[in-house]
C-alpha cells in the first residue's frame, strides 16, 4: 500500500541533498537547442523528445515519443499506478528563438549559474524559464518521490509536447487522438509564475487570435517626389485602419458585438485583485510605465487580467534600411493580435475584425489576411479538484498564503485540457516577471527550481489526501 503519511520530510531532504545533481540534468537539458520555428533545429526537437523520454524511464514511468506531422510529443505513465486522482502534467521542450544572439552576455544553449549583487544564484540560458525549467520541477519532483517512498501518491501521467513555441497546430489533433488514454481528473500546467515571493495559482487566462493583414495598392514601389499625393500609401493607410479598431478617449475596441458576453468582476474580486496590487504603479514600475492605457474605470492588473484588448505587434512596409529612400511602398503589413476574456468567440472576432478592414478599404486598394491560431478564454472555478489542497501546499513550502490570480497571457492547453479531455487545468509555475522568457539573457531563480521541486512534492500529496478527506 502506498504510504500517504503527511510527513514528506524524507522526500523534501533528498530533494535538498540531490540538488547539484538536479541541476546537472536541467543543464543537459537547456544545452538541447530545441528551437521549434526553426526548420534546421527540427533534429534538436526530437533529441530534447528522446532525452525527456529516458529520464522519464529511468525513474520508472512507461515513456514513448509519439510521431506528429511536426515536432513529436512525449507521454509517459507510471508503470504502477496507485488507486486514487489521476493527474495529467503538461510542459513542453521546445524553445523561443536566440535573436538577437550579440544582446545575450553567455551562449543562450551553455546554461551558467550567475550571482547577483544580492546574493541571488540564476540560471541563464534559452528556456531556463519558459518551459524547460519548469518541467524539470516536475519531473525531479517525481524522481525524489521514486526514492525515497518508492510508489507516487496520485496516478500521474505526462504529455510533452514541441511546439507551444510555434503555435502548437498538432497539439489539438494529438490530444482528440489520444482522448481515451490522457483522460485524467486533474490537469497540472507548469508554464506560469508567482507575484514575487508570493506563490499563485493562476485560474483565469486570456484567449486569443492572431492575424497578419497585408495591404497592396499600387503595382510597384514609387517615387514619392512623382507619385505623392496622388497615389495611395498602404503604411498610412494600414495605420488609419488599425488606430480605429480602438477608441482612443474610452480605450473600447470598437468592433461590433466585440464585449458581447464578457462579464464583468465581481467586486469581491476586485477587492482581493487590489490587494495583490494596490496601485497601478505596482504591476507597470517594473517596465518603467505608470499609467495604464487600456479601458478607463480598469486598473492596469484589470486590464490585463479580465478585459479583452487589442494590440498591433509589429508593423512593416517601405524602405527601412540604413540611410533614406523617398519611396512610396506597394504594400504594408502588419501582426496585430486579440486577447480575449471568458464569454468571447475566437472565430467571431476574427470574422469582425476581417470584415472591418475590408469595409474601410478605398477602391484600388486590396487586403489579404493569414490567421495566425485563435483560442478561447479558461477560467478555473473556486471549487475546481485539487485547486484547495495545492493552494495549501504552495503555502506550506513558500511560508505565505498562496493566491489565485488572472493572466493576461494565453496558454491554449489549459481550454484544450477541459474542452477535449474534460479535466480542469491548474496552471502552477515559479516564473518571475523578470524572467525576461523570449528574450536575451532569459534566466530562472535558483529558489523557483529548488523551492519548485518541493512544492510538487507537497502539491501531488496534498491531493492525494484531499481525495480521502
Amino acid at each position: 500500500m502506498t504510504d500517504h503519511s503527511t510527513d514528506l520530510t524524507p522526500v523534501l531532504d533528498h530533494v535538498d541533498r540531490t540538488l547539484e545533481e538536479s541541476l546537472s540534468r536541467l543543464f543537459g537539458l537547456l544545452r538541447i537547442p530545441s528551437v521549434s520555428t526553426r526548420p534546421e533545429h527540427a533534429g534538436d526537437c526530437r533529441a530534447a523528445a528522446q532525452w525527456l523520454c529516458r529520464e522519464l524511464e529511468e525513474i520508472g514511468f512507461s515513456a514513448r515519443v509519439c510521431e506528429t506531422p511536426g515536432h513529436p510529443v512525449v507521454v509517459a505513465h507510471d508503470r504502477t499506478p496507485p488507486e486514487g486522482p489521476h493527474v495529467l502534467f503538461y510542459g513542453h521542450y521546445d524553445v523561443q528563438p536566440v535573436d538577437p544572439l550579440n544582446l545575450w552576455h553567455s551562449d543562450p544553449f551553455e546554461p551558467v549559474m550567475v550571482t547577483r549583487d544580492d546574493g541571488a544564484r540564476q540560471i541563464v540560458a534559452r528556456g531556463a524559464s519558459d518551459d524547460k525549467g519548469q518541467v524539470m520541477t516536475f519531473i525531479e519532483a517525481l524522481r525524489a518521490i521514486r526514492a525515497t517512498r518508492g510508489a507516487m501518491p496520485v496516478r500521474i501521467s505526462l504529455v510533452i509536447e514541441g511546439e507551444e513555441e510555434s503555435g502548437g497546430p498538432n497539439l489539438v489533433p494529438f490530444l482528440m487522438e489520444h482522448r481515451d488514454e490522457l483522460a485524467a481528473d486533474i490537469g497540472l500546467i507548469c508554464d506560469t509564475g508567482m507575484l514575487g515571493a508570493t506563490p499563485a495559482v493562476t485560474t483565469a487566462l486570456r484567449g486569443m487570435v492572431g492575424e497578419e493583414v497585408t495591404l497592396k495598392c499600387a503595382t510597384r514601389d514609387l517615387h514619392s517626389g512623382i507619385y505623392g499625393n496622388a497615389a495611395r500609401n498602404p503604411i498610412e493607410l494600414l495605420c488609419t485602419i488599425l488606430a480605429s479598431v480602438r477608441d482612443h478617449e474610452s480605450g473600447r475596441v470598437t468592433l461590433p458585438g466585440f464585449y458581447e458576453g464578457v462579464r464583468e468582476p465581481s467586486p469581491e474580486l476586485r477587492a482581493r485583485w487590489r490587494e495583490i496590487a494596490p496601485d497601478d504603479a505596482t504591476f507597470l514600475g517594473a517596465v518603467g510605465l505608470s499609467q495604464p492605457a487600456g479601458e478607463k474605470g480598469y486598473t492596469a492588473i484589470e486590464q490585463t487580467w479580465c478585459r479583452p484588448s487589442f494590440e498591433i505587434n509589429g508593423i512593416s512596409g517601405g524602405y527601412t534600411g540604413e540611410g533614406f529612400k523617398t519611396v512610396l511602398p506597394a504594400m504594408a503589413s502588419a501582426k496585430v493580435s486579440f486577447r480575449l476574456v471568458a464569454g468571447q468567440d475566437p472565430v467571431r472576432v476574427r470574422e469582425s475584425f476581417c470584415s472591418h478592414v475590408r469595409a474601410a478599404l478605398p477602391e484600388d486598394c486590396t487586403v489579404e489576411f493569414a490567421p495566425h491560431g485563435g483560442s478561447g478564454a479558461c477560467v478555473v472555478a473556486d471549487d475546481a479538484t485539487g485547486l484547495r489542497p495545492a493552494l495549501a501546499a504552495l503555502g506550506a513550502e513558500w511560508g505565505v498564503p498562496a493566491v489565485t490570480i488572472g493572466c493576461g497571457g494565453s496558454i491554449p492547453v489549459a481550454a484544450d485540457m477541459r474542452n477535449i479531455l474534460g479535466m480542469s487545468a491548474l496552471l502552477i509555475g515559479f516564473a518571475q516577471d523578470d524572467d525576461r522568457a523570449h528574450s536575451p539573457d532569459e534566466k530562472y531563480d535558483l529558489v523557483s527550481f529548488h523551492k519548485g521541486i518541493r512544492s510538487w512534492v507537497r502539491i501531488l500529496h496534498a491531493i492525494a489526501a484531499g481525495a480521502r478527506d
